[in-house]
């Protein structure tokens, strides 16, 4: 899945999306090399103006948060886990960082965006981990615990890029706190991805200009979204390589990484 991104987009830059374009020097949040989902933090996000071909850029709470939870206490409960008190058992987190494309329409949390509340989440390049299982050095056999590396992903050439996203207005029902929160959606892994993140084969939906253009403005029907969101964007122009094991706290997460033990990606 797609759990840390990153944001950062010079002053010098334009946002394009065909043939609309955005100045980006007043927005001083786009300006972050790495961005941690689990931090629940704001994002920038490309959010169309009602009634409007055009945009406008945002900040939303990364983590969608369904419209069934009343409050932060609550909302807090269901993105760690706790003991349930009525079970006495630990229920696990509930994660809606990322909306997996495939099943958008079988979930009642997330149906009505993917239809009226689409989105474009901006990054500069992503972070996913990978897992090498080594062998037994008397037997050669694959030992059971994976070591992970992680990587950084990006397009080279491009700056920034459009990854499909949705999103949902909420109230806390004690305090009338009004935020706007969103999910990134995921699809299938390309060549590349598939070895990069190799637990669970997925990977952020990243659309090119034409198809940005088709999910955030287009009148579209249950079929046509659910082909944009399985989009795989091309293995030929992406690119990754590994990064520090403490790139979180890094001063530059984004900086290559040679490990000894880490075999290369076949064919990239």
């Amino acid at each position: 899945m797609c759990y840390y991104n990153g944001q950062k987009v010079t002053r010098a830059e334009y946002i394009r999306l065909k043939n609309l374009e955005k100045l980006v020097a007043n927005y001083d949040f786009l300006n972050r090399d790495l961005d941690i989902g689990f931090d629940y933090g704001l994002n920038a996000v490309l959010k169309p103006i009602e009634g409007k071909e055009d945009f406008d850029i945002v900040q939303m709470e990364w983590g969608f948060i369904p419209h069934y939870v009343p409050n932060r206490e609550e909302l807090l409960k269901m993105r760690k886990g706790g003991v349930n008190p009525k079970t006495g058992k630990f229920d696990p987190p509930i994660l809606t960082l990322n909306a997996i494309g495939e099943e958008m329409f079988q979930k009642v949390s997330y149906k009505k965006s993917a239809y009226e509340r689409r989105c474009l989440v901006l990054s500069s390049g992503f972070y996913e981990w990978r897992h090498i299982y080594p062998k037994n050095k008397r037997t050669g056999a694959p030992l059971k615990t994976a070591v992970k590396y992680p990587y950084h992903i990006y397009l080279p050439g491009k700056e920034y890029f459009f990854m499909a996203g949705i999103w949902t207005p909420w109230t806390d029902k004690n305090t009338g706190e009004h935020v706007e929160s969103f999910a990134i959606v995921t699809t299938k892994a390309n060549k590349l991805m598939e070895q990069v993140h190799n637990s669970k084969k997925r990977m952020p939906t990243i659309l090119n200009e034409d198809l940005a253009y088709e999910w955030l403005f287009g009148k579209l029907d249950e079929k046509r979204i659910s082909e944009i969101a399985a989009t795989q964007y091309p293995s030929e122009e992406m690119a990754a390589h590994p990064i520090a094991k403490d790139f979180i706290t890094a001063l530059e997460p984004m900086a290559q990484c040679e490990y000894e033990d880490l075999p290369p990606i076949e064919g990239f």
